[in-house]
């Protein structure tokens, strides 16, 4: 089976995951996709089992000799909170011929390179597209369908030579607790790969250092008819909060290697509101520069309308990899080495997110990030390149033949 077969076979699963769900996985429809993935493994001839917390390992032993590493392929099926994934119904565009794609002409959603100036490397392509209603879901089950593709062809063909391989499908990603239960003995790799990445040809090592911060706007409420100087809206001071963070690290002005602030959330009332944010930086100086900005904007406010006006708590999430990565490059050689026999030239970016990798390697699993051929993830706009999809599938399989043979020699 190709691996675009298998993504359009996944994205019917709805694995949507939650921000707020206190269950582990968020959402109990991820279940039926990770069950699914552990049956499809185990027909292969693989071991394979699910935990308590949906975690799906699998097993292939390898044929090149015991002292070949052992890597693991690491991809999630939940997909993001954004924008719905129930009911996906995606379509193919076959040969693109470079024009904007109408996705919806009703509500004139259509994927245009004007804005999507990467569609144009695509021209040529087979790309599985949305109808505008939904995301696709190409993140992660692109990832999810190469993984399954790659392990096929090498049970299928027992002269391609490799080590043992751990495949791992995880949940709840996208909410950020994609490895909050995972144990990396269980795991049992030397380093692994996570193909969550988007162009085909990318290598990722280095990522956001992140957090997570929720203020909370206490009040008072009184009737506006007689609120003259008595009245405290917590709404509004939720805005001159986000006011006093600085303009220039607001997401849509920021790129490359530029950090910002990010409102997710906001809901409340009269006497109390509540605001989310995340929090990103790739250099930890400036990462806590920013930390400090809101620790500031709160006590401001805290000294203009007194103590417990605003209540802060800030989290960390995960840390740039690349802080132990620089010292294993050879698992990044390695996955440059591999893209390059592709005929690709490898795009070294850093991510401007994170992935389970970025946590897995200060876990001590070293995980650099390979792309799956998705883009314009977490919206209706996504779509999958079935031609980049074919050669990420070819990437993996050069990847661990090399490694092995790196091994051997």
């Amino acid at each position: 089976m190709k691996a675009y077969e298998r993504l359009l076979r996944y994205a019917a699963y709805d694995t949507q995951s939650d921000h707020h769900s206190t269950s582990y996985p968020s959402t109990a429809k991820q279940w039926v996709l990770l069950e699914t993935l552990k049956d499809e493994l185990l027909g292969l001839g693989l071991k394979a089992e699910m935990d308590q917390y949906g975690y799906v390992i699998g097993t292939l032993p390898g044929n090149a000799g015991a002292a070949v590493p052992t890597v693991a392929l690491i991809a999630h099926v939940d997909t993001s909170p954004d924008a719905s994934g129930a009911h996906v119904k995606p379509r193919i565009v076959k040969r693109y011929d470079g024009r904007p794609i109408v996705l919806d002409a009703v509500k004139n959603i259509v994927l245009d390179p004007a804005v999507f100036p990467w569609l144009r490397d695509n021209v040529g392509h087979d790309l599985i597209v949305t109808d505008g209603s939904t995301l696709l879901g190409a993140d992660d089950k692109a990832g999810v369908a190469e993984i399954m593709t790659a392990v096929e062809r090498l049970v299928a063909d027992p002269s391609i030579k490799h080590g043992t391989v751990k495949i791992v499908f995880t949940p709840d990603e996208e909410v950020g607790q994609g490895t909050t239960h995972l144990s990396v003995k269980a795991v049992g790799a030397d380093f692994g790969y996570t193909l969550d990445g988007s162009k085909v040809g990318e290598i990722a090592y280095e990522n956001f250092n992140a957090a997570g911060v929720t203020a909370v706007f206490t009040g008072k409420s009184v009737h506006p008819g007689s609120a003259k100087k008595k009245m405290l809206n917590s709404i509004r001071l939720a805005a001159e909060f986000d006011a006093l963070l600085p303009l220039s690290d607001r997401p849509e002005l920021t790129e490359k290697y530029e950090g910002f602030n990010h409102p997710t959330e906001l809901h409340g009332t009269c006497e109390k509101t509540t605001a989310e944010y995340i929090v990103r930086n790739h250099d930890v100086t400036r990462f806590e520069r920013q930390k400090q900005d809101f620790r500031n904007a709160a006590a401001y406010l805290n000294q203009k309308y007194g103590d417990g006006t605003c209540a802060l708590d800030i989290r960390e999430q995960y840390q740039n990899m690349r802080t132990l990565l620089e010292h294993r490059m050879e698992i990044v050689e390695f996955a440059l080495g591999a893209i390059r026999k592709n005929g690709l030239e490898p795009i070294v970016e850093p991510i401007r997110g994170g992935t389970d990798g970025a946590r897995l390697t200060y876990m001590g699993l070293p995980c650099p990030n390979l792309g799956t051929g998705g883009y314009n993830y977490h919206g209706p706009y996504e779509y999958a390149s079935i031609n980049e999809m074919d050669q990420a599938v070819d990437v993996i399989l050069t990847l661990l033949t090399d490694i092995a043979a790196s091994t051997r020699s």
